[in-house]
């Protein structure tokens, strides 16, 4: 097996509200847009994320996510610390919740967190390390 991840899927409760906020608050372009199914996004060469609604998960893999702070983050790498608070400015114009101010991190990096309509913890770093600088654009 290629050491590869294509597709990201997150279950969501409400499409609509999560298109408002890709769509309408950050400015995403959906690569699919199904109403009421499904919300794709390319988001890197070759990876997509994907938001699909409750009952396509429930019917497809056959048993109802649970509720909570899901135990995973998305990260979103950008090249400077002064990116980071713009991108954390903009999720928090976008509707944002929890959105917690960038600090100096251990490891030389800076980081923010923000959640979606749906609790999914987003976190916007500038990693100066060789592998940060490596997925930068």
């Amino acid at each position: 097996m290629d050491q590869r991840v294509s597709f990201i899927t997150l279950v969501v409760t409400d499409l609509e509200a999560t298109r408002r906020f890709y769509v309408g608050g950050l400015g995403w372009e959906a690569e699919v847009d199904v109403p009421g199914e499904v919300l794709m996004f390319r988001v890197a060469d070759k990876v997509v994320l994907s938001f699909w609604v409750e009952a396509g998960f429930v019917a497809e893999v056959g048993q109802r996510p649970t509720r909570g702070v899901p135990p995973v983050t998305l990260a979103h790498n950008v090249a400077t610390a002064q990116g980071v608070d713009t991108v954390l400015e903009q999720a928090r114009a976008a509707g944002a919740s929890h959105v917690s101010e960038a600090v100096e991190r251990e490891w030389g990096g800076y980081t923010g967190y923000f959640a979606d309509p749906d609790g999914f913890r987003w976190e916007v770093a500038h990693n100066p390390g060789e592998i940060g600088r490596s997925v930068l654009p």
